[in-house]
């Protein structure tokens, strides 16, 4: 199961939040406009913003989250997500040996699948240390005709031997991300990704992020989640029909619980 962090975000985020959104009304100086936010005052503005749908205000807060045990197949989604920052393990500088990799519940859950699954894996493996031996032998020996000492050539034949050799490698490999959204772009993504016609696994680290947020900004993502969450289902005729459900639990949602 994919492991998912806040690593950093935006100190008093709501409170910045509320400041900016209270400057576009004001005429006060920026420090005044702060000065006199009372607590009360702050959950009040960032309330009033997600009922007017005045958003701009939610980018000068942003959260870092350090996610592992995904796929590939998952970074692939997730950096769809245009408006954010994203750090990925690189398969062009990291050699995979005996890479880990993500097994789907649906294939876990018949022994026959996971058995073929794994086999598929095992035999990825074996096509890639093959692959990257012969390069490596390839490239060691151009290197070395170029001029270069035997110790350099070796360290830059793997280097180059892998950058091939990483094709071979299924969307299943794992990966670990380090990604910055601000609340605005969050907002994007949980309404995307928290949906039940999601894919199961940005699913899972979409409810992870939101929990997460959630303790440190909880009137910024009050009503963060899928569209039924806020009202009416935008999926049309692939809905889940499950409005009312999906809506209770994530208005319940707390941090490290077993809801799902």
């Amino acid at each position: 199961m994919a492991k998912v962090r806040l690593i950093a975000y935006t100190q008093q985020a709501e409170r910045i939040v509320a400041s900016s959104a209270k400057l576009c009304y004001s005429s006060s100086t920026i420090e005044e406009t702060s000065k006199n936010l009372s607590d009360e005052k702050v959950e009040s503005f960032v309330k009033m913003l997600a009922n007017i749908g005045h958003e701009s205000p939610l980018e000068h807060a942003s959260f870092t989250f350090g996610i592992e045990g995904v796929s590939r197949a998952f970074l692939a989604q997730l950096t769809r997500h245009r408006i954010a920052s994203y750090s990925v393990q690189s398969q062009r500088y990291v050699k995979e040996n005996m890479f880990e990799y993500v097994i789907p519940p649906e294939i876990a859950s018949i022994s026959e699948a996971k058995e073929e699954y794994i086999k598929a894996m095992e035999e990825d493996q074996i096509h890639y240390d093959n692959l990257c031996k012969l390069l490596i032998d390839k490239h060691k020996q151009d290197f070395i005709k170029s001029g270069i000492d035997e110790n350099t050539a070796n360290k830059m034949a793997e280097k180059k031997a892998i950058e091939d050799a990483r094709f071979v490698l299924p969307n299943a490999c794992e990966t670990k991300i380090m990604c910055t959204f601000n609340a605005r772009s969050l907002l994007n993504l949980f309404a995307h990704r928290c949906c039940n016609r999601a894919q199961w696994e940005i699913r899972d680290v979409a409810i992870q992020m939101l929990r997460l947020v959630k303790e440190v900004a909880p009137n910024i993502f009050a009503k963060a989640g899928p569209s039924c969450v806020r009202g009416a289902c935008k999926e049309g005729k692939m809905s889940c029909g499950k409005a009312l459900e999906v809506r209770k639990f994530f208005q319940n949602l707390k941090v490290n619980t077993d809801e799902e």
